[in-house]
């Protein structure tokens, strides 16, 4: 069963379950929108369709009925989430909360085979000297994120769900050729000098085929990887940018852009030092590199994309300053109306946007290439098996709280343990999602965005917080603004 199939991620997905129909039977759960429906006509003869809503346990249970593997890759996604942060909460999850339910419900849930799609955003702002990651390093969610507040969630809600066979895989940035139509404010609140290990779609579909036509075993399930192409696909934002604007036959991005459009900060991505781990287990990648990949979709492309070489730069830069400066989310419409909490998150201060260099002074180097690994607080050569309550005590310590717990068994990641965090937070949580799925306190996770509090005691999140941040540095965050956007 696949949720989001009529998505970007899902479609690719869908297309090589079609490929492989002589081994696998498809069922859809698929909101009935008309645009839906004229989607998946086509090929209504070929999967099973449940007409429904993620939010409605019983379709959820119809859908998941009967099911070998469970993949759910649906659910509300940016830019349109930062539009509807209520709505993207409740969607993604209550659809978590529905399918963990549901697989319960199942004869023999511990059959069942789960796969949840997380995000990079999980563990945000990772902006040199900081850019290499791997799963484990500290849950960090951007300001005003909603999105990722709600893949957090979710993704505490698989892996503390008791379910006998979960996995969360953490998507990165996704490369497709609709990519190209992504004409939204968001396109501004990328650093320039941000990094990102993109995945293909392609690679991302086959990925989802391999799980389900494997044999794999249960090493592989309850844990937490990240999804990329590999290193070929390590890219600065200002390396995406010049890609991505020669696809469209569009000038460089110093052309057509001011520098200062674009923010400082509070966005999310990371090269990955964990990377291989998926492609050694399932040999997912078609191997072809980002630049051919990017050439590849120039070929695709609509014919009118060509027109852009035509059109006078000045005039392409108007277009692109009406995004900029889009009321509400556009980065110079935070510039412009003074909007103190949005320049404190994304800039810094006013005098720090100010400060922004032109082209011609901007650095636009790639970071260190040398893989760098923050502290998790406790051994990690030690093997897993061996962990105990003094490696709990020492993760927790590390991270200003400390493990209640007064027994553990040695080795056991499963079982939930009694924690407190340094603000009196008590909570239960499982050895691997602190350790392996870098989450902590779930009172302290956003809103509202504490974390200059939570770095000054936490010695785990300060390694995140402290790169690109002083230790006086607040956020704010307004409220009025959240309910005026769900109004």
């Amino acid at each position: 069963m696949l949720t989001g199939g009529t998505g970007t991620m899902g479609w690719a997905t869908v297309q090589e379950f079609l490929n492989s129909s002589d081994r696998f039977e498809l069922t859809l759960l698929v909101q009935p929108s008309r645009k839906n429906r004229k989607k998946l006509a086509p090929i209504a003869d070929k999967v099973n369709i449940v007409w429904g809503d993620l939010r409605n346990y019983d379709d959820v249970l119809r859908s998941v009925n009967e099911q070998d593997y469970v993949l759910h890759l649906g659910g509300m996604v940016s830019p349109k989430a930062d539009y509807y942060p209520n709505k993207t909460r409740q969607v993604n999850i209550t659809a978590a909360q529905n399918i963990v339910r549901a697989v319960k419900a199942q004869p023999n849930p511990d059959a069942v085979k789960v796969v949840y799609i997380g995000s990079v955003a999980q563990t945000g702002d990772r902006n040199a000297p900081i850019h290499w990651g791997r799963c484990g390093d500290p849950i960090y969610i951007s300001t005003y994120d909603h999105y990722a507040i709600s893949k957090v969630a979710a993704e505490r809600i698989f892996a503390e769900s008791g379910l006998r066979h979960w996995v969360s895989l953490r998507q990165s940035g996704i490369l497709y050729p609709g990519i190209l139509k992504n004409y939204d404010p968001i396109m501004f609140h990328v650093p320039i000098q941000g990094v990102l290990e993109w995945a293909t779609v392609e690679d991302s579909g086959r990925l989802m085929l391999r799980i389900c036509d494997s044999e794999v075993g249960d090493e592989f399930w309850r844990r937490f990887y990240n999804i990329s192409s590999g290193p070929s696909y390590r890219l600065t934002n200002y390396e995406f940018e010049c890609l991505l604007l020669d696809t469209i036959s569009c000038p460089a991005p110093e052309k057509i852009f001011n520098s200062n459009w674009f923010t400082l900060k509070n966005f999310h991505g990371q090269w990955y030092t964990d990377g291989e781990r998926l492609e050694e287990l399932f040999h997912f990648r078609a191997n072809t590199s980002c630049e051919e990949y990017f050439r590849q979709m120039k070929r695709k492309v609509a014919w009118y994309y060509s027109l852009a070489k035509i059109v006078p730069p000045c005039i392409l830069k108007i277009a692109m300053r009406a995004m900029a400066y889009k009321k509400r989310m556009g980065a110079m419409d935070w510039i412009k109306s003074g909007n103190q909490n949005r320049i404190s998150a994304y800039f810094g201060s006013i005098e720090e946007w100010k400060a922004i260099p032109d082209w011609d002074k901007i650095d636009k180097s790639r970071p260190s290439e040398t893989p760098t690994l923050l502290n998790h607080g406790y051994d990690e050569n030690k093997p897993e098996s061996e962990l105990t309550l003094e490696d709990m005590q020492q993760a927790a310590e590390y991270r200003g709280g400390k493990c209640l717990s007064e027994s553990m068994t040695t080795g056991d990641m499963y079982t939930p343990l009694e924690w407190e965090c340094h603000f009196g937070h008590k909570f239960t949580a499982s050895p691997r999602l602190i350790l392996h799925g870098g989450h902590w306190c779930p009172e302290c996770e956003p809103t509202p965005w504490n974390y200059s509090e939570i770095a000054r005691v936490n010695p785990f999140f300060a390694q995140v917080w402290y790169a690109n941040h002083s230790p006086s540095e607040k956020l704010y965050y307004d409220e009025d603004i959240f309910k005026e956007f769900n109004e």
